[in-house]
């Protein structure tokens, strides 16, 4: 056979839509009709079948089963929300800093992370209250817009049935690992959606065409998602080098095509600079997650997430219809197939489904950091590779019943290993009938296409039934993964009254920066200030930082997620220091069932408090003393004044466990103590789960934390010391936990807390403004010491006092600036770590661009013009 010369085709392959031209025999490309109906087919049976799913399961927006599960809930929509009000001009900050969240964090990188998909704008166009839908519909349009350049991808590839390439396209968009991961992770659907997109890329540098837009694909593919186009970049990557295996082109021109890729990637990841490095300089500063270790799953498990409706976190989600399975396992038999093109392909798959398994080569697909969660999100490359192997095998010409019957073989073998597996037998009413209709189809519609070639009728039966056992286990398997979803995880109810009130209430109150509106201790989601408004501690984002978690933990407070979800903190104290203003106070959410339900509406209490800028002694940014193990003496650091007593405390019933670590309470017990009548108590025992009271009056207090260590409990207030003085908090665990045999119990005096806020107040600005990454403080006559600003010191502040550059510091955790003799103002701006880099990088990546796309057009002109002036001169 004739190899190929240009763009790695197998010759006599007229790419799908071209017309060669008589005369001088090239392809003309502007004829692209049946690629487009391809691509509309793959994007219409994608759409159709992901909502058909949730309309089967009675989910979000088409049913009352909410859809916002895990991080959905917690972070994507919330950041979605954030993104809704910097568009419209209604966020406290901007793309450097959000002041809603965290006391202060740094958004550029949380933008890079979640948000920065060109698709992520369309939240503009839907109203605030439907924010949730306006997620759904950007999940649904990435999926779409994935089938749809897969199609493309494959007409690219090789000529073939428009239809099947449209079908195949569907086959990859709603693959497992979209319906089981990605759905309720959107920004990873950029990575879908990239990788039939670069290795489009990749053909067109085989072809020396097109370099322009393929630098741009790579840019904006790394600029949606980078780690997701990580692994999609490759994957091409190995596509390419495939493809150029097969083509069998000289060693010289195949090195050239290896090169104008390289180039294409590094420039376009250039351009991505100045967003890659940021995030990347982030997670350098974000609070270390979970240290997991790769396990490789069962075989059976394996085999097991190759067929429709089976569902897990911990294996690799690879369904892509049995279509394209019967498809792929056809491929090795097919005779009409080069026997080149059947191995290389069938080699290729089996190495990166092999590499899924072992973990050095794990941990390469994932950037060489363990994945904080599901340890295969790379799935989605073999996932590709499968439906592209597919393609082969039906673009060459239907399978004969030879290649048919191998395939069946395997497939028989594929179902009896993962029948083994308890995936396939916790949904065995699922997966088992699911699996014997799509087989049916499958092989019926294979069988009647390769008769259907004479007779058009049987070729449409063959199309409607291929059509149909696609639509309907794709819709089935979406709907089991939503159903198992919602039974595994945590679930949050989408935008509602709760949220309403809340954002209603906010509204109200809300004088940023004069002080802060906190949204509330009993919050939604882990990300409420986004979500209703205010300017809370609460924040949740895989770059949660450092030395923003470690100071609220000194401080007593709680978290979710290993350190990563902050909460708020209701405590005066704290409210002092960082200037909170106005709280809201919470009925538990009702759609969480679990907790103790009650009536009541949001209400609101105020406090008069610092500003966001006050003034200390001179010693305060040294930090004269660091955080030690009591979180009201930290406090007390912080505020400056000594206002807590912590008594001695007994425990009733207890004589076992170790003090140093806590003294062990499984049942009922008591805490009694002795305190100042009229002091207000507070309970801190971070390791405690089940519920507190204050004998005689105060309100049973819930506390979270687990044994894994995920989740530890806040600080919380019980109630007011009586008269007597006698203090007695009644223990009610949900599990064996741990209360600190001392110091679990502070009694704040009231009055102490006043002076101590006074005093603040009447040293601190006197005017504070803020505009995203800048905050400016007038200071009283004659300031002396160090300004604190009540937010966390992470990395990128800068500051002037009185127009004289100084470093700034850190006050235990705050950030803090030396004044001099006679500053009068306080200046700090923000720099995100990584920009000025990113930036540079970015730069010289575009000035590369322009020199590589204008040098080539200087010469074509300067030789054109000496040619013209030799005819001339002839």
């Amino acid at each position: 056979m004739n190899r190929t010369t240009l763009a790695g085709r197998e010759l006599g392959a007229k790419p799908a839509g071209g017309e060669a031209d008589r005369e001088t025999g090239r392809v003309k490309w502007w004829n692209t009709r049946p690629t487009a109906a391809a691509a509309l087919l793959a994007a219409l049976l994608t759409t159709v079948a992901f909502c058909a799913a949730d309309v089967i399961a009675r989910s979000y927006p088409f049913g009352p089963r909410t859809r916002s599960v895990n991080d959905l809930g917690n972070q994507y929509v919330p950041f979605h929300a954030h993104l809704w009000d910097l568009l419209h001009g209604r966020a406290d900050g901007g793309l450097l800093v959000n002041w809603q969240s965290g006391y202060g964090s740094s958004f550029l990188p949380d933008f890079g992370t979640y948000l920065s998909s060109p698709f992520a704008l369309l939240v503009a166009v839907f109203p605030r209250d439907e924010i949730d839908l306006a997620v759904y519909a950007i999940t649904v349009l990435k999926t779409a817009v994935a089938g749809a350049a897969m199609a493309w991808l494959l007409l690219s590839l090789r000529s073939g049935r428009w239809w099947a390439a449209g079908l195949l396209g569907a086959s990859y968009a709603l693959c497992g690992w979209t319906l089981a991961l990605a759905s309720y992770n959107p920004m990873w659907l950029d990575g879908l959606i990239a990788l039939p997109l670069l290795c489009l890329v990749g053909e067109w540098a085989m072809a020396g065409r097109r370099p322009l837009p393929g630098v741009l694909i790579v840019a904006l593919a790394w600029i949606a998602n980078f780690y997701t186009a990580y692994m999609a970049t490759l994957g091409a990557a190995l596509v390419l080098l495939l493809r150029l295996v097969l083509a069998e082109l000289p060693w010289r021109r195949a090195l050239a095509v290896t090169g104008r890729a390289a180039v294409t990637v590094g420039l376009g990841i250039g351009l991505a600079a100045p967003l890659v490095i940021v995030v990347y300089s982030g997670t350098q500063h974000a609070y270390p997650g979970r240290e997991g270790h790769f396990a490789p799953a069962g075989t059976e498990d394996l085999l097991a997430r190759l067929l429709p409706t089976t569902y897990s976190y911990s294996s690799p989600a690879l369904y892509v219809g049995i279509t394209a399975l019967v498809l792929a396992l056809a491929l090795p038999f097919h005779r009409k197939v080069p026997v080149r093109v059947r191995a290389g392909w069938t080699v290729l798959v089996l190495a990166v489904a092999l590499s899924l398994q072992w973990a050095p080569t794990s941990l390469a697909w994932h950037a060489f950091a363990v994945p904080n969660g599901s340890s295969y999100r790379q799935a989605f490359v073999l996932c590709a590779l499968l439906v592209i192997a597919a393609w082969h095998a039906l673009a060459y010409g239907p399978p004969d019943r030879r290649a048919l019957g191998a395939a069946a073989v395997l497939l028989v073998l594929t179902v009896a290993v993962a029948s083994r597996s308890d995936l396939t037998r916790h949904h065995s009413h699922h997966t088992w009938p699911v699996v014997l209709l799509a087989v049916v189809g499958t092989l019926a519609g294979l069988a009647l296409l390769g008769l259907g070639e004479a007779r058009p009728v049987l070729a449409g039966l063959a199309v409607a039934l291929l059509i149909g056992a696609q639509f309907g286990e794709a819709a089935a398997t979406s709907a089991v993964a939503t159903g198992a979803r919602l039974g595994q995880m945590d679930d949050y109810a989408p935008w509602g009254d709760r949220q309403q009130q809340e954002a209603d209430a906010v509204a109200g109150v809300d004088a940023w920066p004069a002080y802060r509106t906190e949204p509330g201790r009993d919050q939604t989601v882990g990300n409420d200030p986004m979500m209703v408004g205010g300017q809370g501690a609460q924040y949740y984002s895989s770059l949660t930082a450092d030395v923003l978690s470690r100071t609220l933990t000194a401080l007593g407070d709680g978290w979710t997620s290993r350190g990563r979800s902050l909460q708020s903190l209701d405590n005066p104290v704290t409210d002092a220091v960082f200037a909170v203003g106005a709280r809201l106070h919470n009925p538990p959410d009702p759609h969480q069932k679990w907790l103790p339900q009650g009536g009541g509406a949001t209400t609101v209490t105020r406090e008069d408090v610092p500003p966001l800028v006050t003034v200390r002694p001179a010693a305060a940014h040294t930090t004269p003393a660091a955080f030690g193990p009591s979180p009201y003496r930290n406090q007390e650091l912080l505020l400056g004044a000594r206002v807590y007593t912590l008594p001695r405390t007994t425990l009733s019933g207890t004589d076992e466990g170790d003090a140093a670590r806590g003294l062990l309470v499984g049942g009922a017990r008591t805490i009694t103590a002795r305190c100042r009548p009229g002091s207000s108590v507070f309970l801190w025992a971070p390791h405690y789960s089940g519920t507190a009271r204050l004998t005689g009056g105060g309100e049973r207090r819930l506390f979270r934390s687990d044994a894994g260590n995920t989740k530890i409990a806040a600080m919380q207030p019980l109630g007011t010391v009586r008269a007597a003085g006698q203090v007695r908090i009644d223990l009610r665990p949900d599990r064996l936990s741990r209360v600190p045999a001392q110091g679990a119990v502070g009694c704040l005096d009231t009055a102490r807390l006043r002076t101590a806020v006074q005093h603040l107040k009447s040293t601190g600005a006197t005017e504070v403004t803020v505009s995203d990454g800048t905050l400016h403080a007038r200071l009283p006559a004659g300031s002396r010491g160090t300004a604190v600003v009540a937010a966390p010191r992470i990395a990128g502040w800068r500051c002037s006092a009185g127009g004289r550059e100084v470093a700034a510091g850190e006050f235990h955790g705050l950030i803090a600036v030396p004044l001099g003799a006679s500053a009068t103002s306080l200046t700090c701006t923000f720099h995100p770590p990584g920009l000025r880099l990113g930036a540079a990088v970015g730069g010289a990546s575009l000035l590369a661009l322009i020199l590589v796309g204008t040098v080539p057009a200087v010469r074509r002109r300067t030789a054109g013009g000496s040619r013209e002036r030799m005819t001339t001169a002839h």
